[in-house]
């Protein structure tokens, strides 16, 4: 036995894991080898064969003991970025797995922790600074071929000894994943450990992508997309299929989009995937888009109001009438806000009601409405519907045509709270959309009350962000004067395992809000453009998107660079 296996197994019996009896019977069995063709085994493997202890118990008791965490590389999905740090060749001589990187740092697994030279040579060749952790022998080499791939090698190996590469693969019939043996499938295992972790890293989606020699998978995380570890090419079309079974949708079916839905339980609560699939050339794209109903319970400060516009935006959503529109680019948090403005108004002597195209969230109190085109349930027939049912306050998911417009409008001109999304890439743009979708100029003067603007930015990572001087350039970028300089509290995220190293966690709210006074009411009338519409909002004291982000910078909440990327278009 080397020294590692006999520590460990005095380990084992200090802290009563194994039995000496345990021990004896395993040595017994080795003694009674008699096949000289093969070394006899070693006491460690015996009781692993007879299940008396298994490698997590060992490794867990080696990491105890130098002060070390035990991993399970059988469950981690380990991003595919890591490939860059550590080659193959590295950590199959160093028997090494590369976990994750936080600045300089390398967390990687190893089975062997007695073996320092190993680690003080892997930090040489890298660079960087080792940060161990232990993990079984088999775990480690299992996952170091999911990450990089089999070695040629081996696959030629496989090959000429006849083995079936896809012996992995399941039938596309299987069942949900209910309980039962039907959920040992690997394949049934793999959806469903890339949807937990997407879930774990708080994707908001998911996205498997058919490439020309690889399947890949990347999470949306503070909406950017991460790569992640990718499924060999080979199992592409068995966890699409696996994936449309799912979510109900044809597998047969592979030459039109399809939509669909999945419902897992994660935490204790339901969570929706809304599932699209795109031919592609090499095969179906799918993106799972992953929503919580029951975790929306945000208010306005949390959404990135500052106490001002925060303000002014609980009496613009408690007045009894008008129309009250959010813009934006899908993905801005449009619905999130609306939602949350709802929650704020939701109180029992107010009826409302919304219709969605799908109902993402599920808000207590409040009667929702699902778009059904199928069966001719459409926004304009649902609104039509909706107000003989007496409502104070509605929300259309989004004003898609002239019908749906011009009947949400004169909804709002007979005593109804009006609320709707518009995609346009400003505030005052709201008008000009709704001009040119046909709406009369004296209907829209008449009954929009404001226009609210946003983009989402990131957030600096709490618990690493630290007090920073921006450069020159920096500076210049938002044009920030001495003045704001000399009281700023500009911050950045060092990168930690809480922000997966990135030194942002959480999204944040930029705002433009453009109020319908007097004056303003004129131009509209009078059919006057965007540019005049903007200038004369700017002159009234309208702040632009850029300017609100500029206000969370000296607060500390975000970067500059977050900023200035997502509000391009208002540099000039």
């Amino acid at each position: 036995m080397t020294s590692t296996e006999d520590f460990v197994i005095q380990l084992a019996l200090d802290k009563g894991v194994i039995t000496p009896a345990q021990v004896d019977a395993a040595r017994e069995q080795i003694a009674q080898h008699t096949d000289l063709s093969t070394p006899p085994p070693k006491v460690a493997e015996v009781l692993l064969k007879e299940k008396v202890v298994t490698a997590m118990q060992f490794s867990k008791l080696l990491a105890d003991h130098f002060g070390l965490q035990a991993v399970d590389v059988t469950m981690a999905r380990i991003g595919g970025d890591m490939i860059n740090f550590m080659s193959r060749e590295l950590a199959a001589r160093y028997k090494a797995l590369p976990i994750s990187k936080s600045g300089r740092t390398l967390r990687v697994a190893v089975s062997d922790p007695f073996d320092v030279q190993t680690l003080d040579e892997l930090a040489h060749v890298l660079g960087l600074t080792i940060d161990p952790c232990v993990a079984p022998a088999q775990d480690i080499k299992n996952a170091t071929e999911r990450l990089y791939g089999k070695d040629p090698a081996t696959m030629e190996k496989m090959l000429e000894n006849g083995e079936d590469l896809d012996n992995l693969v399941q039938t596309n019939e299987e069942a949900e994943p209910t309980a039962g043996k039907d959920n040992d499938g690997p394949i049934i295992k793999l959806v469903h450990s890339i949807i937990m972790e997407a879930i774990q890293r708080r994707a908001s989606d998911i996205h498997l992508e058919p490439m020309e020699k690889r399947f890949r998978v990347r999470y949306r995380v503070d909406g950017v997309l991460l790569e992640v570890e990718n499924p060999p090419k080979r199992l592409q079309h068995s966890i699409i299929s696996r994936l449309k079974i799912m979510a109900n949708i044809s597998i047969a079916e592979k030459r039109i989009p399809q939509d669909g839905r999945i419902q897992v339980a994660s935490t204790g609560k339901s969570l929706d995937l809304r599932v699209s699939s795109l031919p592609t050339v090499h095969g179906e794209s799918i993106v799972m888009r992953i929503l919580d109903k029951e975790g929306l319970s945000l208010g306005l400060p949390e959404l990135g109001f500052f106490s001002d516009d925060r303000a002014t935006m609980e009496r613009l959503i408690a007045l009894p009438d008008g129309l009250f529109l959010v813009t934006g680019p899908t993905g801005s948090g449009k619905t999130t806000t609306l939602y949350s403005c709802l929650h704020f108004i939701n109180k029992p002597d107010k009826k409302i009601i919304t219709v969605e195209d799908p109902v993402e969230y599920q808000l207590s109190g409040i009667n929702q409405v699902p778009v059904r085109h199928d069966v001719g349930m459409t926004f304009a027939s649902a609104l039509r519907s909706m107000l003989r049912q007496a409502p104070n306050i509605v929300m259309v998911g989004e004003i898609r045509d002239l019908e749906t417009a011009e009947i949400a409008i004169n909804a709002s001109l007979t005593g109804h709270m009006v609320f709707s999304t518009l995609h346009t890439n400003d505030a005052p743009g709201a008008i000009t959309r709704l001009s040119d979708i046909g709406v009369k100029p004296f209907l829209i003067s008449t009954s929009l009350r404001a226009a609210l603007a946003q983009r989402l930015v990131r957030t600096v990572c709490k618990k690493c962000k630290k007090p920073y001087s921006p450069d020159a350039e920096e500076i210049r970028s938002l044009n920030i004067t001495p003045a704001q300089c000399s009281t700023a509290t500009f911050m950045k995220g060092a990168g930690c395992p809480n922000c997966n190293g990135t030194g942002y966690r959480g999204r944040y709210g930029i705002f433009e809000l453009f109020l319908i006074n007097d004056e303003i009411t004129r131009m509209i009338y009078d059919g006057i453009g965007t540019g005049p519409l903007r200038d004369k909002a700017r002159a009234l004291g309208m702040r632009t998107m850029r300017e609100d982000g500029l206000r969370k910078v000296l607060a500390g909440a975000t970067t500059i660079e977050e900023v200035v990327s997502i509000t391009v278009g208002d540099a000039g």
